[in-house]
C-alpha cells in the first residue's frame, strides 16, 4: 500500500482528499501545518507528498527543500506561471492549481508513483566516490551524504551514467528535460556551478569537467578517505 501525506491546512479540502485517497487504496497521513510537516516526516517516509503553499508556520515554499527523495505535487490557489515556474525549479514534481478535478489529481498522482515502479532497473549508481540512490534520491560522496535539488540531481544521475564522456550542453538539457522541464542553456551552467561547489566541498576535489566548446564530464577517481 502507497502512502501519501496531505500538508494542508483547509480542513475541508484536507478531509475530502484524504477521504477519496484512502477509498482508492492509499494510505493517508496528514500535517496541518509546515512545523507538524517537518515532525511527521522525520518520522514518516511516504511515497508521495501533497503540499499546500500558504501553510501557517513554516510556508510551503520553505518546507519544499527540506523534502529530499519523495516526489511533492503543489497543490494551491498560486496560478501564476511564475510561481509554477520557481516551484518546479526548486524541486516539486507537479503542480495543480485549486480549484482542481479530483480525478486530474488522481492521475497525476499514478504518475508520480508509477516513476517509482519501474521494474528491472536496479537502484544503485556508483562513479568512482560517488554513489546514488535513484529510488530515494539519496547522493553521498564517500560516506557523506549530501542534499540536492532536483536539477542538480537530474545532471549527476545522467553524467554518473555516462562516466568520463564528454557529454554536450544540449544533451543534458535534453535529457533531464523530463524531470526538470524548466532548466534552459542560461540556468544551466548555474546549476552545474551549484553541484560542483556541494560535491567538491564534501570530497575535496572537481568531480565535473568543463570541456571548452562542448560540454561537460563527471571524472571517477576515488577520493582518498
Amino acid at each position: 500500500m502507497k502512502t501519501i501525506a496531505i500538508i494542508e491546512d483547509d480542513l475541508h479540502i484536507g478531509a475530502i482528499l484524504e477521504k477519496t485517497l484512502k477509498k482508492e487504496g492509499y494510505r493517508v497521513l496528514r500535517a496541518y501545518s509546515g512545523t507538524e510537516a517537518v515532525y511527521l516526516l522525520e518520522k514518516e517516509n511516504p511515497d508521495l507528498v501533497l503540499l499546500d503553499l500558504m501553510l501557517p508556520g513554516l510556508s510551503g515554499e520553505e518546507l519544499l527543500p527540506k523534502i529530499q527523495g519523495i516526489p511533492v505535487i503543489v497543490v494551491s490557489a498560486k496560478a501564476g506561471v511564475d510561481d509554477k515556474v520557481q516551484l518546479l525549479l526548486k524541486g516539486a514534481a507537479d503542480y495543480v492549481t485549486k480549484p482542481f478535478e479530483m480525478k486530474e489529481l488522481l492521475a497525476r498522482i499514478q504518475v508520480q508513483l508509477r516513476k517509482q515502479e519501474k521494474p528491472g532497473r536496479t537502484n544503485r549508481l556508483e562513479a568512482g566516490s560517488l554513489s546514488m540512490n535513484t529510488d530515494t534520491h539519496q547522493v553521498w560522496v564517500g560516506k557523506q551524504e549530501i542534499k540536492l535539488t532536483r536539477t542538480e540531481y537530474a545532471i549527476l544521475k545522467f553524467l554518473m551514467q555516462n562516466p568520463e564522456q564528454v557529454i554536450a550542453k544540449s544533451v543534458i538539457l535534453e535529457e533531464i528535460s523530463r524531470d526538470t522541464p524548466d532548466c534552459t542553456d542560461s540556468s544551466l551552467k548555474q546549476h552545474i556551478s551549484n553541484l560542483r561547489r556541494k560535491l567538491g566541498q564534501a570530497g575535496d576535489k572537481e568531480y565535473i569537467e568543463s570541456v571548452w566548446g562542448i560540454g561537460f564530464r563527471l571524472t571517477c577517481e576515488k577520493t582518498e578517505n
